[in-house]
């Protein structure tokens, strides 16, 4: 499949391991690994950033092997979820750098197109996340607020 706002179509990519059960040498269990996510999540970290730190420096590869779950999904059964989805969030907060930049730099077209295509994808993924269930259906991205919801 292509990219939505670039002519490439790459699917170049790191392959998961064909076994799907936790590696011998891990001697982490899986309420560990529970403990530690909801300890890094209660600490401000994004899911993206938790599983970094634990790949990093407890040796987990994949968490949903270790605890059977993702870990989005282990955020949600413990109530610490971020409201919004980590990927809507990133884009949120891009586009208001980018209207930033705008205020004081008018001229720069080629910062005004990005931020069309920024909001675009917002709008795009805002759709999918509001069928999908997990935003509410009366949410909506207005550039004028969207410096409360990243701040």
């Amino acid at each position: 499949m292509g990219r939505m706002h670039t002519p490439g179509k790459g699917i170049s990519r790191s392959s998961l391991p064909y076994r799907r059960t936790p590696p011998s040498w891990l001697k982490i269990s899986a309420q560990e690994v529970v403990d530690q996510i909801c300890k890094l999540a209660k600490k401000g970290l994004a899911p993206s950033q938790i599983g970094t730190i634990l790949r990093d420096s407890h040796g987990v590869a994949q968490i949903r092997f270790v605890a059977g779950n993702k870990i989005v999904r282990i955020l949600k059964a413990n109530g610490l979820a971020p409201e919004l989805p980590e990927d809507l969030y990133q884009l949120i907060k891009k586009a208001v750098s980018v209207r930033k930049h705008l205020e004081k730099n008018r001229k720069d077209k080629d910062a005004k197109f990005r931020l069309i295509l920024i909001e675009s994808k917002i709008h795009r993924l805002a759709r999918y996340y509001r069928l999908a269930g997990t935003i509410p259906p009366n949410w909506k991205y207005e550039s004028a607020t969207a410096s409360t919801l990243v701040a």
